[in-house]
């Protein structure tokens, strides 16, 4: 992969997809960040980088504050790799419980939960049926668009993509200035993932009212078990029809995954509440951890 040894480091390319892809298969993430379309559509954002410490592959990022981080180290000895970057003053970002039981002693260190992105993991059988009563609004919500609006719902493909493009640019034109001050980015890489999907590996569902498209939603799988949705847009001034996406994505998708993972809220209180209103059977958490001071 041509990676340069820490401190120099090099911005990801689509090159570089098969070889991190086949280390996500051995290492079985649980958490969202470690797939190849969520490093690749961030990468602006984030300033991802990889970088060699020791025989130890590392992916770093910046803060929008312009802090230095890294995520989990991903081979070789990464405990000592991982060492090394706390010792020059760098922050790990979204390590999961097992990482750090398994290469932390807790001894020189602060670890720190960061709620803000603890991913939700959602039953996926529970969100393609929303059967019984804990679903039941959400279910009256998706009848409710089914009962006023001729739809159908189609796998994701090329044919959908001018289409999907213009349902981002109408919703951020509706919702940009009323959601978090990432939206931009966000908007970016939805936008990447909606062009680059075949390559990046991303499968999605859209819903079609009168043949345009009205909704989508895709994403990937994180693990064996685990699917990913990682962008979910709607019309909205359609009622009912993010239920019903989001519904067909569970329903239609990765249907041999037990669970799926819908990201983290970013401590936006509107997103917790919708996020929460589904039911996790998990919050993964993830730590943040830096050497201690003095």
């Amino acid at each position: 992969m041509n990676i340069p040894s820490y401190p120099a480091a090099r911005e990801l390319a689509l090159g570089d997809k098969t070889i991190l892809d086949d280390l996500f298969v051995l290492l079985q993430p649980r958490v969202s960040e470690f797939t190849f379309a969520n490093l690749y559509l961030f990468r602006t954002p984030h300033a991802y980088r990889l970088t060699m410490v020791g025989d130890s592959l590392v992916v770093l990022g910046r803060g929008y504050g312009g802090e230095e981080y890294f995520l989990p180290p991903l081979t070789g000895e990464r405990r000592a790799a991982l060492h090394f970057l706390l010792e020059r003053g760098l922050t790990m970002a979204v390590a999961d419980g097992a990482f750090i039981e398994a290469h932390l002693t807790g001894e020189g260190v602060e670890i720190v939960e960061d709620r803000d992105n603890f991913d939700y993991l959602y039953l996926r059988q529970e969100l393609a049926e929303l059967a019984g009563n804990r679903f039941h609004k959400k279910k009256n919500r998706v009848n409710y668009f089914a009962g006023r609006y001729g739809h159908e719902v189609e796998l994701y493909g090329r044919n959908h993509l001018a289409g999907s493009l213009a349902l981002l640019d109408e919703w951020f034109r509706v919702r940009g200035k009323m959601e978090s001050t990432s939206v931009v980015q966000e908007v970016a890489a939805t936008r990447e993932a909606l062009e680059l999907a075949d390559s990046l590996g991303l499968a999605g569902v859209v819903v079609l009212v009168e043949g345009v498209v009205k909704a989508f939603a895709l994403g990937e799988r994180l693990n064996g078990t685990t699917s990913v949705c990682h962008f979910e847009k709607s019309d909205p001034f359609l009622e009912g029809i993010s239920q019903l996406v989001d519904r067909e994505f569970n329903r239609l998708l990765f249907t041999d995954c037990l669970f799926v993972n819908r990201e983290q809220d970013l401590g936006e209180p509107g997103l917790r509440s919708a996020k929460l209103s589904y039911h996790p059977v998990e919050l993964v958490k993830k730590f943040r951890v830096r050497k201690q001071k003095g």
